[in-house]
């Protein structure tokens, strides 16, 4: 359901019964993991999350890993506004 590196390629399957007897699969809550920095970047005008996961991480689709963190569920909450300091997770 999930590709290979997703946030929640690792979160467990449940499975409910709904009223009228249908069984209907989905996905456990997402806990943000403890993410230990690697480093600090301190953002400039026109960056994006996924531009500085590309430059850290060599991977723009990474971008949920600096999200995990500074404790971010969402990009939208790690908003990236010039001169803010975020933490960079390691590249491992």
């Amino acid at each position: 359901m999930f590709f290979k590196g997703s946030r929640y390629e690792q979160v467990p399957d449940a499975q409910m019964t709904i009223p009228g007897g249908r069984a209907v699969s989905y996905k456990r809550i997402r806990f943000i993991p403890g993410t230990a920095a690697a480093g600090e970047h301190t953002v400039t005008q026109g960056e994006r999350l996924d531009l500085i996961a590309q430059q850290y991480l060599r991977n723009p689709e990474c971008f949920w890993r600096v999200c995990d963190a500074n404790l971010s569920m969402l990009p939208d909450e790690l908003d990236a506004t010039p001169g803010r300091t975020i933490l960079i997770p390691s590249d491992q």
